[in-house]
């Protein structure tokens, strides 16, 4: 007997479903499961958790802060790169900051919840802070002695061209004393909290300054990776920190220096990549060879 051809299609549809339900649904995800159960995978697929005493205290793929309970970096330890997911290296909030390089003025509110630093004042404050942990030059070009952006507002007689008439560092606010007192002869005022001098009419001027071309402080120091969950550093950015955790464990620079090698990894096949140092390795390194004293 013949089936209706409506019947017929459902059926073809049914057992497709049933097929690939058994094939997908339950056949694939058990075969992904027991391979990742093979000997060099299990520890990959359980999150590559790294233990301490027993305990597991973080993963080698994820970041995270070295800090005190009030943010602050804890000196005898390796620091990470900043993070812009969530508070700093959530797995759930994995994200970038989305700020590029023509952010470069702040939000200066009465209110300072509302106020919100520029990518340039972010790279500034932070380039001063290593600098100032470290021992080492944090001055960047573009930024002040205080860590902001060196930004100005430059207003002219007739727009982009003209006599200047009043200059106002965007991202110093009173009573913080200007960057520069005069630009071309025109005194340097404070910024006011509340005042958009861009939409004002402000000719936006970054003011390079005198830092080196080169920094002191790598790029990594002060920018956050994509994922914010980045667990490495450049082999630079740890070598300006071989001194102080050196001096903080009271140990020789040059055994710190040969831990930083031991946990630095080579570029991906040879070429993909720059080589990385794998803070949360290397610091569980430090306290079992030179506990804290």
């Amino acid at each position: 007997m013949r089936l209706p051809t409506w019947l017929a299609q459902h059926l073809a549809a049914l057992r497709a479903l049933l097929v690939f339900t058994v094939l997908l649904g339950l056949a694939y995800p058990l075969a992904l499961v027991a391979a990742g159960r093979l000997p060099g995978l299990d520890h990959r697929t359980d999150g590559s958790l790294v233990e301490a005493s027993g305990k597991a205290v973080g993963s080698s793929l994820i970041g995270q802060s070295f800090t005190d309970a009030a943010g602050n970096p804890v000196p005898r330890y390796f620091q990470s790169r900043p993070s812009a997911a969530g508070d700093g290296y959530d797995p759930t909030a994995t994200a970038a900051s989305n700020l590029g390089p023509e952010s470069v003025v702040d939000t200066i509110a009465t209110d300072p919840q509302e106020s919100t630093r520029s990518l340039l004042t972010q790279v500034c404050a932070r380039s001063k802070a290593v600098g100032d942990l470290d021992g080492v030059d944090g001055r960047r070009p573009y930024c002040t002695a205080d860590g902001v952006g060196a930004v100005l507002a430059v207003f002219r007689t007739d727009g982009f061209t003209g006599r200047i008439t009043r200059v106002v560092s965007v991202n110093q606010a009173a009573p913080a004393t200007p960057f520069l007192t005069t630009y071309q002869g025109v005194p340097v005022e404070p910024a006011k909290p509340g005042e958009d001098y861009v939409a004002a009419g402000g000719i936006v001027t970054p003011i390079r300054g005198d830092a080196p071309a080169e920094p002191a402080v790598p790029a990594d120091a002060v920018t956050a990776s994509g994922s914010g969950l980045d667990p490495h550093i450049s082999p630079a950015y740890a070598e300006i920190q071989v001194a102080r955790v050196a001096r903080e464990r009271g140990t020789d620079p040059a055994a710190v220096r040969r831990l930083v090698d031991q946990h630095t990894t080579a570029r991906s096949l040879g070429f993909m990549g720059e080589p990385g140092v794998n803070v949360l390795e290397l610091n569980l390194a430090l306290d079992e060879r030179f506990p804290a004293r």
